[in-house]
């Protein structure tokens, strides 16, 4: 009997993203639900009634939840193609703490880039590059994260890079100018269908954060 694979997701969001890139990088079939999360379904209330957020994977009726581990269960469930971990464990504890790191630090520091204003936002602007250039740093002259194929990190990291437009235009500043092997490397990672097609258009999401700032009443 075939998999049942439901995801439960938000359009613009990084962390819906990863689990997009990883069911394309395995070549899984799957229904896409799209959330209204100002109205959220009795399905996503039902499946994640813990946090109650996207995206929340459904496979044969039962729910995954939070991003990471998300792809990490694909990872383990549908390990004939595309291994996203390394097998080697000291490898795989390295790549789980980058990603990690990503989770813990990029997502904060970007939002104070565009939900804020004067100094708030310089000293976001600063803590944001120094993560990127240390993700740089550990990326070094590999072309991927996951070394010669792309992996974990990269999977976990990419998917922001189409939030990058809009934390530019916000923040007043070039990240390719104090990044650029990270750009290179992000050029890199959209020359791969899995992830090409499952990016949002950076524009499309500068206008989503637009209406957000907006609302918020920042512009």
């Amino acid at each position: 009997m075939a998999d049942e694979i439901i995801l439960l997701d938000f359009w613009p969001s990084m962390f819906g993203m990863r689990v997009r890139v990883a069911l394309a990088e395995k070549g899984l079939k799957y229904e896409y639900r799209q959330e209204d999360l100002r109205n959220k379904s009795p399905l996503l209330l039902e499946m994640n009634p813990v946090h109650k957020k996207i995206p929340v994977l459904i496979h044969n009726g039962k729910p995954i939840c939070e991003s990471l581990i998300i792809v990490q269960y694909i990872d383990e469930v549908w390990k004939d193609k595309s291994p996203l971990l390394p097998s080697d464990p000291y490898q795989r504890a390295q790549a789980r703490f980058w990603a990690d790191y990503v989770d813990k630090k990029l997502y904060e520091l970007g939002g104070k880039i565009w939900s804020t204003k004067g100094e708030e936002q310089e000293t976001g602007k600063k803590e944001f590059i120094e993560c990127l250039k240390l993700l740089e740093g550990e990326l070094g002259e590999k072309p991927y994260f996951g070394g010669e194929k792309i992996g974990f990190v990269d999977v976990a990291l990419v998917t922001f890079s189409c939030w990058f437009y809009a934390y530019e235009t916000f923040g007043n500043f070039s990240i390719e100018a104090e990044c650029p092997k990270l750009i290179a490397w992000t050029k890199r990672c959209m020359e791969k269908e899995s992830v090409s097609s499952s990016l949002e258009d950076p524009h499309k999401v500068h206008g989503f954060i637009m209406g957000m700032r907006k609302r918020f009443g920042i512009e």
